[in-house]
């Protein structure tokens, strides 16, 4: 035990100091938490052994797993039915448009400029047109645009870019069995029941010490992922649609939602942040960078040519269309789970499944910082405070306190 307890310090030592370093930088919280792991990861492998970080350990995964689920159902449940309702058009163009460019572009990249096989090419595809739900919902929190009509646009957009990637990842390659067939049946009745259940059951037995409304959500989050990996899909993508069904519930409760926050920000997502970026090995980044630097960039610039005309389609100035599309242009878990899957089945080798994560976990952090830096829409923050705080000014100007 004593060694679980110290390799629990260390990694929420990582934490802290990702949370100081997002505040001294001014960076999100999520994207410093997966530069801290891959730096982490690079210095301890070279004094001590690349064992010490323990990413492997069974609890770190389970940790990063629940971290990853909870944070994408939050996402769902932050959607404001009403404004799906009048942005769903924008919210659709953009999605679609966001998944198909970079899946088509990426996979005729890696078929007919680096001479992959058919299967691994496609593979590419589905990895890279991928969008972080994780990370956009991670900044949206950060800044405050969970609670505008715009956050909500762009969340909505997120969860069509990230079904499209995992129907094309079961169409093209994963078996579509009897088992699927139940996923996808209790699947249905579970999210038209959920609705009605939820705010019964909360308003009986809800407002309690026991914190029965979180032991609720996370049985239904635990329960459909283990249907949903019984059935060969990935386990947040059921924890996406429990959140949409139930933001007109959760989402609403400010109180819940909160707590779930502490939770997931407090303890499991630095699990699932910093274990991501501990799988970028810099070494070989180094040693062999065309690949990865090849699907960053193929990445990144046809999700600029999906996405920036479509937002400019619809009205978005252009800070706000360039913010949206690097939002967009971001990538990490359907990314890594594409990856490994493929890995894992044998579609791709061992480097071409290490230049696909290392592009999608770049992705999570080279967009982010650029759209930070120099596209940011003050003019959208909610807060007089999170404008002044976010906005520019000179050196060795105190920040003022953020906003609850």
């Amino acid at each position: 035990m004593t060694s679980m307890w110290a390799l629990a310090a260390l990694w929420l030592g990582l934490a802290l100091l990702a949370s100081l370093l997002s505040i001294w930088l001014r960076i999100s919280t999520a994207l410093s938490e997966i530069v801290v792991g891959t730096i982490a990861q690079l210095v301890i492998d070279a004094m001590i052994g690349s064992s010490v970080l323990g990413t492997d350990e069974s609890w770190i995964k389970f940790l990063s797993g629940i971290g990853a689920i909870v944070l994408t159902f939050l996402a769902g449940a932050e959607l404001d039915p009403t404004i799906f309702r009048q942005k769903w058009r924008e919210a659709a163009a953009v999605g679609l448009v966001s998944f198909f460019v970079p899946f088509l572009g990426c996979a005729a990249a890696a078929r007919y400029l680096l001479g992959w096989e058919i299967m691994p090419s496609w593979l590419a595809g589905v990895a890279m047109s991928t969008t972080s739900v994780a990370v956009v919902y991670a900044v949206m929190i950060e800044f405050g645009f969970n609670t505008t009509d715009y956050g909500k646009t762009v969340l909505a957009a997120c969860f069509v870019t990230d079904l499209g990637t995992v129907v094309a990842l079961g169409l093209i390659f994963a078996p579509f069995s009897w088992k699927t067939l139940v996923f996808l049946g209790v699947g249905a009745v579970v999210f038209a029941i959920l609705p009605w259940l939820t705010p019964r059951f909360f308003r009986l037995y809800g407002n309690r010490p026991s914190e029965l409304e979180t032991k609720f959500l996370l049985l239904c989050l635990f329960g459909m992922g283990a249907l949903a990996t019984w059935a060969d899909s990935e386990a947040v993508l059921p924890a996406y649609l429990i959140g949409m069904v139930l933001a007109g519930t959760v989402g609403k409760d400010h109180v819940l939602v909160r707590r779930l926050r502490t939770l997931t920000f407090g303890l499991l997502t630095p699990f699932y942040f910093i274990r991501a970026g501990s799988f970028v090995s810099l070494p070989a980044l180094v040693s062999a960078p065309t690949a990865f630097v090849f699907f960053l960039l193929v990445k990144m610039s046809t999700k600029i040519a999906g996405v920036l005309p479509v937002t400019k389609l619809f009205g978005s100035p252009r800070r706000e269309a360039m913010y949206t599309t690097l939002l967009m242009s971001t990538g990490l878990t359907f990314g890594t789970i594409s990856s490994l899957y493929g890995l894992s089945h044998g579609i791709i080798n061992q480097s071409q499944y290490s230049a696909l994560v290392a592009a999608v976990i770049g992705s999570a952090v080279i967009p982010t910082i650029i759209a930070n830096a120099f596209y940011l829409p003050y003019h959208l923050l909610p807060d007089v405070r999170l404008k002044q705080a976010a906005m520019p000014r000179p050196a060795n100007t105190p920040i003022p306190e953020q906003a609850e």
